[in-house]
């Protein structure tokens, strides 16, 4: 089979880590249940921050946010490595900027998840990784945004909506809270 996720807060918890970091570099202890409270993907209101100063923070703070200390989400690594062992065919499609795709490729290898070049897209809008997806006519596919599975509804592709705080509002789409439970939406 072919199975294809996202990345950032789908198979690593990059919005959580951005949090912290911000923390540490505006000398903040705004505690995680406010993060985990969050209506939006964006991360700087408890900080202060109006959009434009948040959008400054998180384009400055990339590299550290990126290819830092980032976790995966407990459990995804050995998902996904059960996949590849299991003989499926494993696709990554990110929106991560095209100036990271090469070092992203990398950081992802070093963290564990089977990676192969030629099965790795980044570097485009939505509407790019939704065409990406459908073309390359998936079997799964595991995403943090709401929107970019609406817009798969009509694919033949089991579509899973990877929990976040700011995805708690849809309820129509098979969701993923835990990594662990995986396997049981492909048996």
């Amino acid at each position: 089979m072919r199975f294809g996720f996202d990345i950032d807060d789908t198979l690593i918890n990059l919005r959580e880590h951005a949090f912290i970091l911000y923390n540490q570099k505006l000398k903040k202890s705004i505690s995680r249940e406010v993060f985990h409270a969050l209506k939006r993907v964006e991360i700087h209101e408890p900080f202060g921050l109006t959009d434009e100063q948040g959008k400054n923070m998180w384009k400055n703070s990339l590299e550290e946010i990126y290819y830092t200390t980032c976790p995966p989400f407990p459990g995804a690594v050995e998902t996904l490595l059960e996949l590849e062992k299991q003989g499926h065919e494993i696709y990554y499609i990110t929106a991560r900027p095209k100036e990271h795709g090469e070092r992203t490729i990398t950081w992802m290898k070093e963290q564990g998840f089977p990676v192969r070049d030629d099965r790795f897209f980044y570097g485009m809008q939505d509407d790019e990784k939704v065409h990406i997806i459908k073309n390359l006519e998936l079997d799964y596919y595991v995403d943090d945004k709401p929107a970019i599975l609406d817009t798969l509804a009509d694919e033949s592709a089991l579509l899973l909506l990877k929990d976040q705080s700011y995805n708690r509002h849809v309820e129509d789409m098979h969701r993923l809270v835990d990594w662990s439970d995986f396997t049981s939406f492909i048996k």
